[in-house]
């Protein structure tokens, strides 16, 4: 039985984040499952409890600009949509910084950055000072879970999970910002239209 914490619970859910382990939480669109992304036995734990393929990146979930900006290169036009639409349904890909590790992404230049999209992660995030990785809660390739009791059985080996409600929506709208000319890699609740307006 995996134990469940209250949203009030942030403390003993920070301790579980800070010794490597991986949590189930509740995000403004689906469940998602996270580590801190500073550690990397923090990181393999969440790929053992994932089963996922190495080569797949996992999203980065950030408490604030400040630490956007602290694993990524955030240029003038970013700014825009980072003051536009964060927090919100929306996953930046940016330009990583040379000093994170290879681990983080997998080698790669480029990382996929949400905000917060509650008070309750934000705190959780800002408890353990850095940012973390944030993936739906499923194995790898399986549909989300829906409830705490699906993801008990997908994710066995989880080391806490924490209450809370979500809004079955649709996933955040993907951008690639590295482009000369930004690009939806994943059409979500926020158009073209609306990114397009507040770069122009």
């Amino acid at each position: 039985m995996i134990k469940r914490y209250k949203q009030n619970e942030i403390d003993q859910l920070a301790k579980i984040l800070k010794k490597d382990g991986v949590i189930s939480v509740p995000t403004d669109t689906i469940y998602g499952i996270c580590a801190r992304i500073n550690s990397i036995k923090a990181y393999h734990n969440l790929v053992e409890v994932k089963k996922r393929p190495i080569n797949k990146l996992f999203p980065i979930m950030c408490a604030d600009e400040e630490q956007i900006k602290s694993i990524a290169i955030v240029d003038k036009r970013v700014e825009k949509l980072i003051h536009a639409f964060m927090p919100g349904p929306i996953t930046l890909i940016l330009k990583k910084r040379l000093e994170i590790p290879a681990y983080v992404n997998n080698g790669n230049t480029t990382i996929a950055v949400r905000m917060a999209t509650s008070k309750v992660l934000e705190d959780l995030i800002r408890k353990i000072k850095t940012p973390i990785f944030m993936t739906s809660a499923n194995q790898s390739g399986e549909p989300t879970c829906a409830n705490l009791d699906e993801i008990e059985k997908a994710c066995p080996s989880l080391d806490g999970m924490m209450e809370g409600k979500v809004v079955f929506g649709e996933g955040s709208t993907i951008i690639d910002s590295t482009l000369e000319e930004i690009k939806i890699l994943r059409p979500g609740p926020i158009s073209i239209e609306q990114i397009k307006k507040v770069i122009e």
